[in-house]
């Protein structure tokens, strides 16, 4: 009996995949990650040297069975849509599709996005399509692995109206999410948005046994975050459109929906970060060095998709490279690299040195005799240059004995050329930095 019981539930949920329509929100503006969303989208910023963060979303989508997804756009949306265009592509004999949908002004409605249920609402007659009864709404700048599968059997076998997906976070961390409450079925009961009072972080922590009961190890964490990870009915989503003025998900939707619709948490226990500082982007990309890195892009079972190159391996003419990553099309002469990505087509000369730094490569090789002329230096890293603790946009060109170290300690600088946020220093992308400069 149990195992005919299993059988059906399994048989209903695939059943209930064919059946659902996937947002990925893809619009905000990035503007705590600026300069890197200088020219281009939160989603469309490169992560591990080689891919895109919007890449991480589709392939969990993909993953999971889930190919009817649309993008929801609007702020440098021109390298996120060729990325998508050129990238995602199914065969003539799948239903599925991977579309951008770029905020448009219509008969009804003249806005622009205003916030992530704005954007859902806007595009409601193009998500929920006939066949559609349940939408899975994501965020396109989350580092995580996820069977949302799991999070579907949830949705489904507990009669919810929402699903949200939740995972435990320390008390130091409450601050950066936003906390909920459940009761003994998981039913959310209360929320709370980024809670910074003590008083209130002691009412809202939980005893390990909330978790342990759900298959989560705790680690000494006593808060429930929410992951902005949302499945709705279609009904419910309608619902929690419907009032003009709930512009956010995590703001004015999903708190008001609590006493008027059954709102269910999933429980997860994997690697998730929110990309959405230069901090948090840096520290995360770093992360990938380490021995065991918290996130795996080396899973056999689960490999994380992005654009297709015909690029060469990677050329290293007696360089010192430790705990690096270093992707294709690479050229690294008599270099030292340490604690660093080295991203595609980078180019880095002789003596110089690099530690703690994000090198993004460049999207095209230079000529030669290319800048014959010009006083920009040429494409990647001059020699004699020393990197540490960097961010180093795509197609920059950094001259010759430059020093990038931040010796000073600064928190905070704009400079045409060059920025720092949170003491890390950032070269948008296409900067030139002159020869000798020292920062």
């Amino acid at each position: 009996m149990l195992v005919d019981a299993q059988r059906h539930g399994a048989q209903k949920i695939q059943d209930v995949l064919r059946k659902v329509s996937v947002a990925i929100l893809g619009g905000g503006r990035g503007a705590r990650l600026y300069p890197l969303t200088k020219e281009r989208a939160k989603p469309a910023v490169p992560v591990a040297g080689k891919y895109r963060l919007i890449d991480i979303p589709l392939s969990n989508c993909i993953h999971s069975g889930l190919d009817r997804i649309c993008i929801l756009t609007q702020f440098n949306s021109d390298s996120l849509h060729r990325h998508i265009t050129q990238t995602y592509r199914f065969d003539m004999f799948s239903k599925g599709f991977v579309q951008v949908l770029a905020a448009q002004q219509s008969m009804t409605n003249v806005d622009w996005y205003q916030g992530t249920a704005d954007a859902v609402r806007q595009t409601f007659s193009r998500l929920v399509r006939p066949w559609v009864e349940h939408v899975l709404i994501l965020s396109g700048d989350h580092l995580y692995i996820m069977d949302y599968q799991e999070m579907l059997a949830t949705h489904v076998l507990s009669g919810a109206d929402i699903t949200v997906s939740v995972l435990p976070v320390p008390r130091e961390r409450s601050v950066d999410f936003g906390i909920v409450q459940i009761d003994s079925e998981a039913r959310v009961v209360d929320f709370f948005e980024k809670p910074s009072d003590e008083k209130l972080l002691d009412q809202l922590a939980v005893p390990d046994q909330v978790f342990l009961e759900r298959g989560v190890d705790p680690k000494g964490r006593h808060h429930i975050g929410s992951m902005g990870v949302y499945l709705f009915t279609k009904e419910a989503l309608r619902l929690a459109l419907q009032e003009e003025t709930r512009t956010d998900f995590g703001k004015h939707v999903f708190p008001t929906m609590l006493k008027s619709l059954k709102v269910v948490a999933h429980f997860f226990d994997g690697y998730w970060e929110d990309i959405g500082t230069v901090r948090s982007f840096y520290e995360a990309n770093l992360d990938l060095t380490a021995h065991v890195p918290k996130f795996n892009f080396y899973s056999p079972s689960g490999p994380i998709f992005t654009h297709p190159r015909n690029l060469p391996a990677a050329k290293i003419n007696g360089a010192g490279l430790r705990s690096s990553l270093v992707c294709e099309g690479a050229i690294i002469t008599d270099a030292s690299v340490e604690d660093s990505i080295i991203g595609l087509r980078s180019i880095i000369c002789p003596h110089v040195q690099i530690s703690r730094s994000i090198i993004m490569g460049a999207d095209f090789y230079q000529e030669e005799g290319e800048i014959q002329g010009s006083d920009a230096p040429p494409l990647g890293i001059g020699p004699g240059s020393v990197i540490r603790g960097a961010i180093i946009d795509k197609n920059a060109r950094i001259g010759a004995n430059v020093r990038l170290t931040n010796d000073q300690g600064l928190k905070h600088l704009d400079r045409d050329n060059v920025y720092i946020r949170e003491g890390i220093i950032v070269v948008p992308k296409g900067a030139a930095i002159p020869s000798g400069t020292v920062l």
